[in-house]
């Protein structure tokens, strides 16, 4: 199962990114509630990660702690776009568009059989907490916009 726990490892990376993004995101919203909103996201998805992690250990590897490369050249793009515009609708849209994306990489993850049961349960409630995410998300967009 190497192929399981380099995809693992991948979708961990895009959910460090994605905790990062809601932090960023919190930093930059001006609404009490949407910040308030933004900060517990990422603590939910930090929870995700740690989650993800101990699987990685449990299967031999190392944990994750930095993100993707690619997550940081979005989140460097959406520092630039931030300088444009309401910072609120901002935030929201950055954390909705994330959400999107990392909903369909577990999806699509989920739908190889790549995992073991037990690493299959745990990608599984941590695509449960992502599609929560996506679902609030989409309502922060609605409020925001």
């Amino acid at each position: 199962m190497a192929d399981g726990l380099s995809l693992l490892e991948t979708l961990t990376d895009t959910a460090i990114d994605s905790a990062l993004g809601y932090e960023k995101a919190a930093e930059k919203a001006t609404n009490a509630g949407l910040k308030g909103t933004l900060t517990a996201q990422a603590s939910k998805r930090r929870n995700t990660v740690e989650e993800l992690n101990a699987e990685i250990r449990r299967l031999g590897g190392e944990a994750r702690t930095n993100g993707s490369t690619a997550g940081a050249a979005h989140r460097a793009f959406t520092t630039l776009a931030d300088a444009f515009g309401d910072s609120n609708e901002r935030a929201a849209e950055r954390v909705e568009e994330g959400e999107d994306y990392i909903e369909k990489k577990f999806r699509e993850a989920l739908d190889k059989d790549d995992f073991t049961p037990e690493t299959r349960a745990v990608v599984q409630n941590a695509h449960r907490e992502i599609s929560e995410g996506e679902k609030l998300t989409d309502r922060l967009e609605e409020q925001f916009d």
